[in-house]
């Protein structure tokens, strides 16, 4: 079986399991073929959770869960240095924490305060950690999904934009529909019908992630996709250039130049995982909501008269044209 039947095969066992989000288990694919992290935002019972523990069930991996609260400290995440003597020799040695496994999930991120937060974000970036002066490598497949709820602010601590803009995508987790809910009912009195001694499935190697990887790398991107991707994110920055557009009041920061990797990096990997060879602006539109909406902040106005970021980036696909 080729890699890309590989990871079709893993995303047709997700959507067997995550019944009515299609949307956010390709964007997870696609966070991971672009080696990048997921910060999913949505509504509590809407398959955050499972969704990354049955992609750990069918991938070849170690997953991590760490549920983020108030008196959570950095060493909880990163792990620290223990004493340990042996007989007359007496030393230190580093304790990984959960932060080293291959699918991490980061449960309600905005739970605890920034020091806890901030212990993800050399992780995140330099895919390493630095305990009490000594630097530790994390494993090559290495994915961070974090989780938080949009409505509930008592008791949270809102993520900084510097560590918004380490997640490669932003995805909303929003209700299935009423004949998704029928489905998801009988799957799960099935699952509970099975009891325990339900049958594993046999997990996809690690090594395919990794392999298709190399594949999303070698996707080609023309000079006049990666001219429209630029233009959308100069759109962000120099909003005013559009006058007659309604987002050029709306943005007071734009996307910064990761902004731009990570378009170029999701469009890629959604044109591969279409099963073609070279990215097209209909790929860069795919990915445009989850790569750029949590790195645009909004005008005191537009957040007065209810814009949201989904907005913005709707109007910029209006007035931005394809080069």
């Amino acid at each position: 079986m080729s890699i890309h039947a590989q990871i079709l095969e893993l995303r047709e066992r997700l959507t067997a399991a995550i019944i009515g989000q299609q949307e956010v288990i390709d964007q997870l694919l696609i966070a991971l073929l672009a080696n990048g992290h997921v910060l999913l935002e949505g509504l509590p019972g809407l398959a955050k959770t499972r969704t990354i523990k049955m992609l750990a069930a069918n991938l070849e991996s170690e997953f991590s869960r760490i549920q983020f609260t108030p008196d959570l400290l950095p060493s909880d995440i990163t792990g620290t240095e223990i004493y340990i003597a042996e007989a007359t020799d007496e030393k230190f040695q580093f304790q990984p924490g959960p932060i080293f496994g291959n699918l991490v999930l980061a449960d309600e991120i905005n739970r605890a305060p920034a020091k806890a937060q901030a212990a993800l974000l050399e992780a995140m970036e330099e895919r390493q950690v630095t305990v009490a002066g000594k630097t530790h490598p994390l494993p090559e497949l290495f994915l961070v999904m974090a989780t938080q709820n949009p409505i509930e602010q008592e008791g949270t601590y809102p993520l900084p934009e510097a560590q918004m803009d380490r997640f490669l995508l932003h995805v909303t987790v929003d209700y299935a529909n009423d004949e998704d809910e029928r489905k998801i009912l009988r799957l799960v009195r099935g699952e509970d019908a099975g009891g325990s001694g339900a049958e594993k499935p046999e997990q996809i190697p690690a090594r395919t992630v990794l392999d298709a990887r190399r594949e999303v790398l070698a996707v080609e991107v023309s000079d006049a996709v990666e001219r429209y991707m630029v233009a959308l994110i100069a759109a962000t920055r120099r909003p005013g250039e559009y006058r007659d557009a309604p987002f050029a009041e709306w943005i007071q920061v734009g996307a910064s130049p990761r902004g731009t990797l990570a378009l170029d990096r999701a469009a890629r990997a959604h044109a591969w995982l279409d099963g073609r060879q070279s990215a097209t602006p209909e790929d860069v539109k795919a990915v445009l909501q989850s790569c750029l909406s949590h790195r645009l902040i909004l005008t005191y106005e537009a957040e007065a008269e209810g814009i949201t970021t989904a907005q913005v980036l709707a109007s910029i696909l209006q007035h931005v044209a394809v080069a």
